[in-house]
């Protein structure tokens, strides 16, 4: 098993920072409409770094992997730091990520963009979910 499978497998099957952030300041829904993936970000900034962060979700491996594993990178950073969190630090973190999951990966930190950019009531891009 590759380095890359094991990330994601142990972050799959025992996912970081998993639920709701009910003192979250920002929010963001993110969607994959050719897979079905679907992440919400929420984060609690205070101080001018990233208290707090969680996520909800489903999706496939990678997706919820990602997401599990980009809350445990921005916990306690500055925000001037995650803002310039490129997408191949997170594909970094991950170990790799083969072209064709390279979408799946990458939604979680769509959203975490979103959800900084939102600091205030969640905003919604899709239809009223659970999610």
């Amino acid at each position: 098993m590759s380095g890359y499978e094991e990330i994601i497998l142990d972050h799959w099957r025992r996912p970081r920072n998993k639920g709701r952030l009910p003192d979250a300041t920002g929010s963001a829904v993110e969607a994959n409409p050719l897979c079905g993936d679907i992440v919400r970000l929420e984060v609690k900034v205070q101080d001018g770094a990233i208290a707090a962060a969680r996520f909800t979700g489903e999706g496939c491996a990678i997706s919820l992997a990602s997401a599990s594993l980009l809350t445990e990178l921005i916990t306690g950073k500055p925000v001037a730091e995650v803002e310039r969190m490129k997408d191949e630090d997170l594909l970094a973190a991950l170990g790799g990520v083969v072209k064709t999951r390279l979408s799946c990966a990458l939604l979680p930190l769509r959203a975490l963009r979103r959800a900084l950019a939102s600091e205030g009531p969640p905003r919604r891009t899709l239809p009223p979910s659970e999610v």
